[in-house]
């Protein structure tokens, strides 16, 4: 994988703050450098094209496929959309669907996310993830309701789970949903935001490695919002049992590998030190103390980049390219990528492709979109789609260059 070169000289032109970010290394500020290589720029992809399904969705967030061929669709908002026939005569339903919790729909937060419970065909169960409360007092919350189609609306909308602890600011919310094989959810969550915001008087993100809160996690509960007897910190004293990893900054990408069970996820790093980390019950991935990232403002984050007991990541991404939304590829439309992850990127407006060998990044190339892409998703017709996070955003389907139009 390669790295993208770095200038080693400073135009006249240069505007006062590129030069002090420039001479950051100088001042003993330099990348952290560790285990695992970071990732510059990489190739473009070839033999794809895009192909929009709908488009005047605004600002979505995530997609879930319904059983005849249509999908929900989140707008950040607080809306819930339909697009019908997503598969043949795409269409998107001008009415949202109603009985939706009301959301904080503040800087990052609102209506994020949007499974389906694995029965339900059975039982109809749409779960949400959404910023809950005020712009001072918020946060991630998870909720569950019926579907009536015939009525377009959530029945017997219940809240299963909020964050024990409320933050203020409106950053870092996670959010991210990932069925497991026993029908146990998993749900990511952010670390608060960025410093000044604060919490229980330090800057909010140490609660990542705090196990008294669930900031900056992924957590384990069960279908009805209860916490399962078997997760990895049920027993310890003083730890939030919900708990299945700590130490995370902002996983806002997460899939479920369907033939091994593996869980992938990509998550926000500040400055540089974007990750992919396979995620494991009770291990800890160490932010803020162990990272790749720098500050915003130039210096180093933690002087640390491995740590006894700290998870090293697979990928780490620097610069940093702001990951969202991520597939484990199965389909046929390109049958070189089956058994690779797909992640989207908001900052530069891609998707990257990450090849595995077994649990190893090998190689890593770029889809240049040219929109922020803020969900990526694998359909049930085994087709590659994307949202796009715009105020006329758009579900893409990514087809080989050579496929005919349907």
């Amino acid at each position: 994988m390669k790295r993208l070169e770095k200038d080693t000289w400073l135009p006249r032109s240069l505007p006062l703050a590129a030069w002090l970010l420039a001479l950051v290394p100088i001042l003993g500020c330099s990348e952290p450098s560790g285990p695992v290589e970071p990732t510059g720029d990489v190739p473009e992809a070839e033999g794809w094209r895009m192909e929009t399904i709908v488009s005047g969705l605004n600002h979505p967030w995530g997609v879930a496929w319904l059983p005849d061929g249509a999908a929900l669709v989140t707008e950040r908002s607080g809306q819930v959309r339909l697009i019908h026939d997503v598969f043949g005569d795409a269409r998107l339903d001008p009415e949202p669907i109603g009985g939706v919790p009301d959301v904080c729909a503040c800087g990052q937060g609102g209506l994020l996310d949007v499974s389906l419970h694995p029965d339900f065909a059975k039982n109809q169960w749409v779960y949400l993830t959404f910023a809950d409360g005020t712009n001072d007092a918020n946060r991630t919350a998870l909720a569950r309701g019926r579907l009536d189609r015939d009525a377009m609306r959530l029945r017997d909308v219940e809240t299963l789970f909020r964050n024990p602890d409320a933050k203020s600011g409106t950053q870092h919310f996670g959010s991210r949903m990932v069925w497991l094989e026993d029908d146990t959810l998993l749900m990511s969550i952010g670390d608060g935001g960025n410093p000044p915001i604060s919490f229980d008087g330090e800057n909010i993100r140490q609660q990542a490695q705090n196990p008294g809160t669930v900031f900056g996690s992924v957590v384990r509960l069960n279908a009805d919002g209860s916490v399962p007897k078997d997760n990895p910190f049920v027993d310890r004293e003083g730890t939030r049992p919900e708990l299945y990893s700590i130490g995370h900054r902002n996983i806002q990408g997460m899939s479920r590998d369907p033939q091994t069970g593996r869980v992938w996820a990509n998550e926000h790093g500040s400055r540089g030190g974007d990750e992919i980390n396979l995620i494991r019950p009770g291990n800890n991935y160490g932010w803020p103390e162990v990272t790749y990232s720098m500050e915003y403002s130039g210096p180093r984050i933690s002087e640390k980049t491995k740590a006894p007991g700290v998870t090293q990541p697979e990928v780490v991404w620097t610069p940093s390219i702001a990951p969202s939304g991520m597939t484990f590829y199965t389909g046929d439309d390109f049958p070189a990528w089956q058994g690779d992850l797909i992640s989207g990127a908001l900052k530069y407006k891609q998707l990257r492709r990450s090849e595995l060998d077994g649990t190893e990044v090998v190689d890593e190339e770029k889809l240049s979109i040219g929109q922020r892409v803020r969900d990526v998703r694998q359909g049930p017709d085994g087709g590659l789609y994307i949202l796009t996070d715009e105020a006329d955003g758009a579900l893409i389907r990514i087809l080989p260059t050579d496929a005919r139009s349907g």
